[in-house]
């Protein structure tokens, strides 16, 4: 298969609160920085603030993604983060699904390996505090987890599955929504998905992470439109023994190539919500999020 050339891409990502009432003081955690991996490199990056923050600060979290922190000490109705970055993709080399190994071997091996880079594979194989454990998920992945299947085959019956039986909906749930409930009404958004996804894949023992990021929405080519570039967007990544993390997006049918851009990963949406903070007094607020990811010839 003949892979696509490399990507670069300039992604602007900006979050405008507007309050009806003054704020004397904000606390804010952000996660808008594009990861370094073995396929992508992040050339630069800067965040904006305004006001200007009274402190401010970088550090790396348990996950090993770059997190700043910030707190405005000074009567404002306006907050506007702008975060700018450059990125350059490779893309991803999917191996062929029949010479993966069965998914029973794999679940079976991460809980015998004890090495650090095994139990940090392992530690995404439980439930976390948006993906509790549902057995109606362990049943609804095992129609494409067969006893014996290669783990990519049955990872992308799932994907397919997936897409096809939950509706893209962007009014039908809130960050608060349960996934059993998003399982049960069939529609939601790419969080909503995403946390599906890995529910399916932790009831059967498999480790997989959450990934936070953005995507192109308009493919260079006759390639269809994607959903989700209209703010962040949400996928998964699954371990897949000796294949490695593999990347799919049940929103958009797909195994990420160059079209994907890694922001952070995790358990799930609690560990690397994009905006997040707190704030004294300002009423009423409207919350407004842009996101534009412009390719670089």
């Amino acid at each position: 298969m003949r892979l696509a050339n490399n990507m670069k891409y300039k992604v602007t990502h900006t979050t405008k609160y507007d309050y009806d009432a003054p704020v004397p003081v904000c606390h804010n955690v952000v996660y808008l920085t594009p990861r370094t991996t073995n396929v992508q490199s992040c050339s630069r990056h800067r965040l904006t603030v305004n006001p200007t923050p009274t402190t401010h600060s970088k550090r790396i979290d348990y996950f090993g993604n770059a997190v700043s922190s910030f707190s405005i000490a000074t009567s404002h109705r306006l907050l506007q983060i702008t975060a700018s970055s450059s990125v350059t993709i490779q893309p991803r080399q999917l191996p062929s699904e029949g010479s993966t190994l069965a998914w029973e071997s794999i679940r079976n091996s991460l809980a015998t390996e004890r090495s650090a880079e095994g139990l940090a594979t392992y530690q995404f194989a439980f439930p976390s505090p948006h993906v509790p454990f549902h057995p109606e998920l362990s049943d609804y992945a095992r129609e494409s987890f067969k006893p014996g299947l290669p783990i990519l085959e049955a990872i992308r019956s799932l994907n397919e599955r997936l897409h096809a039986d939950v509706k893209y909906d962007p009014k039908a749930t809130t960050i608060s929504t349960p996934i059993i409930e998003v399982f049960e009404h069939r529609r939601g958004v790419c969080q909503d998905q995403a946390h599906l996804m890995l529910g399916c894949l932790r009831a059967l023992g498999l480790a997989a992470r959450y990934v936070s990021g953005y995507v192109r929405t308009q493919p260079a080519g006759e390639s269809p439109r994607l959903v989700g570039g209209d703010a962040s967007h949400a996928w998964v990544s699954v371990y897949c023994g000796s294949a490695g993390w593999i990347d799919v997006d049940p929103t958009n049918d797909s195994f990420p190539q160059t079209e994907h851009i890694t922001v952070a990963w995790g358990r799930d949406f609690s560990d690397v919500c994009p905006v997040a903070g707190m704030f004294i007094g300002g009423g009423n607020h409207q919350l407004d999020v842009s996101v534009d990811v412009m390719a670089i010839e």
